[in-house]
C-alpha cells in the first residue's frame, strides 16, 4: 500500500471539472485507490463518492492506493492536483 497526504489549494477544490479529470487518472491504474477526507473514505475511481466529500480549498485530503502500480497512480493524482493551483 502507498499512502501520500496533500492540501488542496484549488480555488475550487474538487469540485466538477477537477473531479471529473481527477476521476479519469485514477481509472488509468489497475491499483484500488481510495480517498481520505477527515473520517470519510471513497473510491477514488468514482466521481459520484469524490464529490460525496465536498473537498475544498484547504482541505488536507489522503490518497492510498493498493497493487501494482500503487506507487505510481498515487503520484500521478498528488501532481494533478498541484496542477490545477497553476
Amino acid at each position: 500500500m502507498y499512502t501520500q497526504k496533500i492540501v488542496v489549494a484549488n480555488q475550487t477544490g474538487l469540485h466538477a471539472r477537477p473531479a471529473s479529470l481527477f476521476v479519469k487518472t485514477a481509472n488509468k491504474f489497475s491499483s484500488k485507490i481510495t480517498l481520505h477526507k477527515q473520517d470519510k473514505a471513497v473510491d477514488a475511481k468514482s466521481i459520484i463518492g469524490l464529490l460525496s466529500l465536498g473537498v475544498s480549498k484547504g482541505t488536507e485530503i489522503i490518497i492510498t492506493a493498493e497493487g501494482e502500480d500503487e506507487q505510481l497512480a498515487v503520484e500521478a493524482l498528488v501532481v494533478l492536483i498541484k496542477g490545477f493551483n497553476e
